[in-house]
């Protein structure tokens, strides 16, 4: 089992920045790369970027240039900091961790409680 603690969220106006932390806890070794998720109401949880140990990264289009992704494999960690944030990047942000293959990434049964991420117009 893996425990992850997310936590940074909250209410900016756009154009702000947020920075999200992740702690995992517990079978650390059972994941080789870590990510974030996210979910707006009436939404499907979308991928918003991945991670490997090795620092491999990967992002998905709508964030490409505003966010990046960073891992501290020492504190089982992985932090997102959240650029010229937009309106339609609000959402529960959720972490996860996974495996990372040839830019796929693939969720493990494992996610935090999600923290919340509003931007105001």
């Amino acid at each position: 089992q893996v425990q992850l603690v997310e936590s940074g969220g909250g209410l900016v106006q756009a154009g702000g920045s947020l920075n999200l932390s992740c702690a995992a806890s517990g079978s650390t070794l059972s994941f080789n790369a870590m990510g974030w998720y996210r979910q707006a109401p009436g939404k499907q949880r979308e991928l918003v970027a991945g991670i490997s140990r090795a620092v491999r990264k990967i992002y998905a289009d709508p964030v490409k240039g505003r966010f990046t992704i960073s891992i501290d494999n020492a504190k089982n960690g992985v932090y997102l900091q959240m650029n010229s944030l937009k309106p339609e990047d609000t959402a529960v942000y959720y972490c996860n961790a996974g495996t990372l293959t040839n830019s796929y990434y693939t969720p493990h049964a494992f996610w935090g409680q999600g923290t919340q991420v509003t931007v105001s117009s």
